[in-house]
């Protein structure tokens, strides 16, 4: 489990991403001192080099796919042999009544009133 000290440059490096700022240890040792954390002082540099010459818009949008992934992967190996036919055949019926829901409120709209007018 990651540190409080971790924690702090690893949000503290997800900013400066995000506001476009290259990640040193200087700005990240800013950040955190403007935020009123304190840290050890090998914890910046650390993350910085570490963070140096990497993507971290591509390293974010992979764990996104490799969560789905693990997620689609445990799903496709089903311990039973024949559940995977059966999960697949409820989502369809699933969404066969999210349809028929949805078309039942546009009715309801064509008509002129509705329940939260």
């Amino acid at each position: 489990m990651a540190s409080n000290d971790e924690l702090a440059c690893i949000y503290a490096a997800l900013i400066l991403h995000d506001d476009g700022i290259s990640i040193t240890a200087d700005k990240i040792s800013t950040l955190l001192k403007a935020a009123g954390v304190s840290v050890e002082p090998y914890w910046p540099t650390l993350f910085a080099k570490a963070l140096d010459g990497v993507d971290i818009g591509s390293l974010l949008g992979s764990l996104g796919s490799a969560a789905s992934a693990v997620g689609a992967g445990a799903g496709a190996t089903p311990a039973t042999g024949g559940s995977a036919p059966a999960a697949a055949a409820e989502e369809k019926e699933e969404a066969k009544e999210e349809k028929k829901e949805d078309s039942d409120e546009e009715s309801d709209e064509d008509m002129g009133f509705s329940l939260f007018d």
